[in-house]
């Protein structure tokens, strides 16, 4: 049976068949011969030989090359190339994570994740402690403090890019990965603390509680509600 030819499709702008304009074209075999420069009658009766199409593939060269081969396939192998290009043409961005003096442990996790899923797909993470309010003229240690305890919660490995300065939202930070692996930087599981350090974390949150229960906190004090901020 005659194969079924494909015609030109105006979307993806590549000749196939009988919409091929050239008179001549270098051809290329379905096994990837040489078959020199034919003749578009030629060329179009090499192709439905082999049961495939005739796809022309450098249609600015002199004389144009055209490939036998099935045309599904080469589209295939056309998206397929395109994807590894975008992939290998990764734009590095700088994201954006803000927290605020009383953000909620769940919401400061959440956060947390989404700045290391960021910092995976090879962008830089910008740091926001946003102040409003009495909390601008607070101790400025004291507000880096509570920044560093956000960033010790982002599940992944990564470096200080910008180190925690003073900025118009209040305090920023920016962070970056570690290394230039394509699959990121590691993302830290609990297995993945030493037992050494889980005790000493359980030790001071005991501590803690024991202090928080003789005294009101600073957080109580300013009425403010949360997690670690």
């Amino acid at each position: 049976m005659r194969k079924q030819r494909k015609q030109y499709n105006p979307k993806n702008r590549t000749r196939i068949n009988d919409a091929i304009w050239a008179k001549e074209l270098r051809v290329v075999g379905a096994n990837g011969e040489n078959l020199g420069i034919l003749s578009r009658d030629e060329a179009l009766k090499a192709a439905e030989d082999a049961k495939l199409d005739l796809i022309e593939i450098s249609p600015n060269a002199k004389p144009p090359v055209a490939k036998i081969m099935d045309y599904g396939l080469y589209r295939y192998e056309t998206k397929r190339k395109a994807s590894e290009i975008k992939a290998k043409s990764h734009v590095t961005e700088t994201k954006n994570v803000q927290v605020k003096i009383g953000t909620g442990e769940h919401d400061q996790e959440l956060k947390a994740k989404r700045a290391a899923q960021w910092l995976n797909e090879g962008h830089r993470v910008k740091v926001d402690l946003f102040l409003w309010g009495r909390y601008k003229y607070m101790e400025p240690a004291f507000l880096k403090e509570r920044l560093e305890r956000f960033l010790k919660i982002i599940p992944a490995e990564y470096k200080i890019a910008d180190e925690i300065k003073k900025s118009p939202k209040g305090f920023s930070c920016t962070i970056e990965r570690i290394g230039k692996s394509v699959k990121g930087p590691k993302i830290i599981t609990e297995d993945d603390i030493p037992k050494e350090t889980k005790e000493k974390v359980k030790e001071e949150k005991e501590e803690k509680e024991v202090a928080k229960s003789k005294k009101k906190s600073l957080d109580e004090l300013l009425d403010i509600e949360g997690g670690l901020f």
